[in-house]
């Protein structure tokens, strides 16, 4: 068993994690450029170091209410295979190890958006993490499928 090592970050109250080998940077909100006909969670592209990077605003992905952007808000990039993304999160707090033996399957919940998007539960101390999995949340499909529509 080894630990996995995650980027803890918030989302109306709730701690979810990334594990870091899949995290680039933590940046703070900068200017979004809108782009036309995207689905709606994709914010738009910024200009990271000269690289147009997408941003899509978790919040939105999770059908979860939007809010305003604030102090704390930050962009997760991202990198799944080729692909450099940013997430839109309240806040992104810490860097922790999880004990792999902490980590539960996703508790099977009926009717929630975001449990498409579950790797599973980390119990660390009092604290629940929710390990996303990038694969889902990013995959355009993914959104068709958990709508019902074609």
């Amino acid at each position: 068993m080894t630990d996995i090592k995650v980027i803890v970050f918030q989302l109306k109250g709730k701690e979810y994690a990334i594990p870091v080998n899949q995290v680039r940077s933590i940046e703070k909100v900068q200017h979004i450029t809108r782009v036309p006909k995207t689905a709606p969670y994709v914010k738009g592209v910024i200009n990271l170091r000269g690289v147009v990077t997408p941003i899509i605003d978790l919040r939105s992905r999770f059908e979860l209410e939007e809010c305003e952007y604030s102090e704390s808000t930050r962009i997760i990039i991202v990198a799944l295979n080729d692909m450099e993304v940013g997430l839109i999160v309240d806040a992104a707090n810490d860097v922790i190890d999880i004990p792999s033996q902490n980590i539960e399957p996703q508790p099977e919940v009926v009717g929630t958006v975001e449990a498409d998007y579950i790797n599973g539960v980390a119990k660390i101390d009092k604290r629940l993490l929710i390990l996303i999995n990038l694969e889902k949340v990013l995959n355009p499909q993914g959104l068709k499928e958990v709508r019902g529509d074609e």
